[in-house]
């Protein structure tokens, strides 16, 4: 049996629009003439430019081709226009409260004849700066005084027929850190950034010293990358716990090798692998030991662009209990033994054989994956990934550091190394504000405001205020699992809708103060098409409680159109400090507003409501695994209206196009196991709105799910873990 072929999308968006007639080609001469009048540098006040691929919004625009990004994306052949009526505004979000001097505006033919420019420190609020009733259009430089957060031009009348046009919306001022002074690039890269190279003395150990550190520090405060610089290194064996990463420093896997193995089992907690979060491994060849290696891990612990010169074994010693995990880019020469694991996806890989399968094994891209054969054995395999591009590396280029940044595919098989010299892009580590412990949010974000892309060293940040990522293609890389928490309710981190842009490798741990969000990729309205360079979010992590109290009302929400999402866990704790069903409050897991999302390797667990809610159009999940909350504390808690139990994935019913293959959902309800879940997916029932291989399965009988998705699919019953499974809906 063939595996289903991937749709392709019923709709995309339009081309954009053009005007036609006198005031473009007015808007060309007038454009082109006044160009020749802009001062190469600004001699008053500050000099720097705060507005460029910020946050923007606008009361209307006139077409998918004129978005308010147009206006300050520093482009002088995009705009913004709105709709051809009074009053219309476009404002944009400086990230956070800053001194502006300047504003410039770049009028399209198009203008206003009255307008004001307006302050808010809250975007509800608005003071006047600058005033006019007599506005000539062209280019327009205005000397202003004040502080702002928030930016708006409010036009109140027309100078044509037409809507309100610009160019560009410039605002210039004071920078985030107070003093205008730049920030370095480059440096160091901290303390618990370990490098080796093959003559380090006693290399076993220091990994011993720090494995016995982290082994079950679950919820501890340590973090460390573990670096191997090219070369051979023997008889070695790399423990790895919590919060540790381990990678080589080659541009290929095949340059860092080990004859030994990189392991992670489970006897911190008797044989059980269910707990082993949080760590990963990279950019490595195995020569293993014993001709296998153990990868006993759970969620949150990527297995990435490795060489295994034998087999893998994913389960812990004596096949105890294991719940995981994830393989990308990477090539197993011999046979993967999953075992015990209840559910694995592997993307864009090869493997020599695969042993055996629990309830949910899934494979896109992968050479020498098994035949599709849901559900007996229970396999989901799809020939290519549709689209993918790998997580971006450190690696050193004879002494120097720079991160390399893969390119995008598309129809992927395979990994992206051993045929010839990777496809991608490399960033010097000058290119990199490197960001260790103490650093503020103010510091990271003049960071970014300069250009600089980001480097989290290993530790646990506190941020008072949302880290803005506003340029395209800006790399925030993570190392050791570096650990992001916002304070006072704030989201931690927030991405424009720009392109290209690559998140990675860290974990945002909700603050005691509920937060909306915790990560937002686009502003909500993000309608611009990306889907020649998406976002991607690859190995971030969110939590909510476990290392102590924590609350937010939805985790991760992406607005932004054609973001991938490859691999996520996104986690309202079960177990550790700060748990209970008000404890740690958190309603959404994943909210997905954007068209065109694609999630490849998705694990959401345990919220009190949705755990993943989408909304957006021709959304594609290629893998999905799902705990409902353990600690309901009854029946009525988890009503929905007229549904029992709030669905794992539910899809809105405006959406016309939807495709999912091998999700899985599992309910656990320990506080009180006569709790029914009506089912475990939800979407609109339409012809373009298809789920591939999907299952429920009740643990142990601590609650029951009366229908896989809708009301199709057998109930579960009794105490077996045997799942329900429907192959194909509707």
């Amino acid at each position: 049996m063939h595996a289903p072929p991937l749709s392709s999308p019923a709709f995309r968006r339009s081309s954009p629009a053009r005007r036609r007639g006198l005031a473009a080609s007015v808007a060309a001469t007038l454009i082109a003439s006044l160009l020749l009048l802009i001062p190469s540098t600004t001699a008053q006040a500050a000099p720097t430019l705060l507005s460029q691929g910020k946050p923007v919004t606008a009361s209307s625009q006139e077409n998918g081709g004129t978005p308010a990004t147009g206006a300050v994306d520093g482009d002088n052949g995009t705009r913004w226009s709105s709709a051809a009526a009074d009053p219309q505004w476009i404002q944009v979000d400086l990230g956070s409260t800053l001194a502006v001097s300047q504003i410039v505006l770049r009028w399209e033919a198009a203008y206003a004849k009255a307008y004001r420019i307006e302050f808010s420190t809250n975007g509800t609020s608005w003071t006047s700066a600058y005033s006019t009733t007599t506005g000539p259009g062209g280019n327009e430089t205005l000397n202003v005084s004040g502080s702002a957060r928030y930016v708006r031009v409010y036009g109140t009348a027309r100078a044509t027929q037409y809507g309100y046009s610009l160019w560009e919306f410039q605002v210039f001022g004071g920078t985030s850190g107070g003093t205008g002074d730049p920030l370095p690039g480059g440096g160091d890269l901290g303390p618990n950034v370990v490098v080796f190279d093959p003559s380090t003395p006693n290399i076993q150990g220091r990994l011993d010293q720090i494995f016995q550190q982290q082994e079950s520090a679950q919820f501890g405060t340590g973090r460390y990358q573990l670096l191997f610089k090219p070369g051979t290194y023997n008889n070695i064996n790399a423990n790895l716990g919590f919060y540790t990463s381990i990678s080589g420093l080659g541009l290929s896997p095949d340059d860092t090798t080990f004859n030994g193995d990189v392991t992670v089992d489970a006897g911190w907690f008797n044989g059980n692998a269910t707990q082993n979060f949080w760590r990963s491994a990279e950019n490595l060849a195995l020569n293993p030991v014993s001709g296998t290696n153990r990868w006993a891990v759970a969620q949150a612990a990527p297995f990435r662009r490795m060489h295994v010169k034998g087999g893998l074994n994913l389960a812990p010693n004596g096949y105890g209990w294991a719940s995981g995990g994830y393989i990308a880019d990477s090539k197993i020469d011999g046979t993967v033994g999953p075992y015990s694991q209840q559910q694995w996806y592997t993307r864009d890989s090869s493997v020599g054989g695969w042993t055996n399968g629990v309830w949910n094994m899934t494979f896109s891209g992968v050479e020498g994956a098994p035949a599709q054969s849901f559900p007996n054995p229970p396999y989901t395999t799809l020939n290519n990934t549709p689209v993918s591009r790998e997580k971006p590396f450190l690696y050193l280029d004879g002494n120097a550091y720079k991160v390399f940044v893969p390119a995008k595919r598309t129809n992927a098989r395979g990994t992206t190394w051993g045929n010839g010299a990777p496809q991608g892009q490399s960033l010097p580590l000058d290119q990199f504000y490197v960001v260790k412990p103490g650093a503020t949010a103010a510091t990271i974000n003049q960071a970014l405001a300069q250009g600089l892309n980001l480097i989290f060293t290993p530790g646990i940040y506190h941020v008072d205020q949302s880290i803005n990522v506003n340029r395209a293609n800006t790399v925030v890389l993570g190392l050791g699992l570096a650990t992001i928490i916002p304070d006072n309710g704030v989201t931690a981190m927030k991405v424009a809708d720009v392109d290209g842009v690559k998140l990675a490798g860290f974990l945002i741990d909700a603050g005691p103060v509920n937060s909306p969000t915790l990560l937002e990729v686009g502003p909500q309205g993000s309608a611009t098409d990306h889907s020649a360079n998406p976002t991607t979010v690859q190995d971030v992590f969110i939590r909510i409680g476990g290392a102590g109290p924590g609350k937010a009302t939805t985790s991760m929400v992406i607005n932004s159109d054609d973001t991938i999402i490859d691999h996520t866990w996104i986690w309202r704790a079960d177990h550790g400090a700060g748990v209970g069903w008000e404890t740690n409050r958190a309603d959404y897991g994943l909210r997905v507003n954007g068209d065109d999302v694609l999630a490849t390797g998705l694990f959401v667990e345990h919220f009190n409501k949705y755990d993943v809610e989408w909304v957006g159009e021709n959304g594609r999940t290629i893998f999905f695994q799902n705990e409902k909350a353990y600690d309901a504390p009854n029946q009525a808690s988890i009503q929905n209206g007229n549904i029992k139990g709030y669905a794992a994935y539910k899809v809105a019913d405006s959406v016309n196009n939807h495709e999912g293959w091998g999700m899985g959902s599992y309910c656990n309800y320990t506080s009180d196991s006569t709790i029914q879940q009506d089912h475990g997916f939800q979407a609109p029932v339409k012809p373009g709105v298809k789920f591939h291989d999907l299952l429920v399965v009740s643990l142990g009988g601590m609650g029951q799910y009366n229908h896989v998705i809708n009301s199709t699919g057998s109930p579960t019953s009794g105490t077996s873990t045997i799942p329900s499974t429907v192959t194909s809906f509707p």
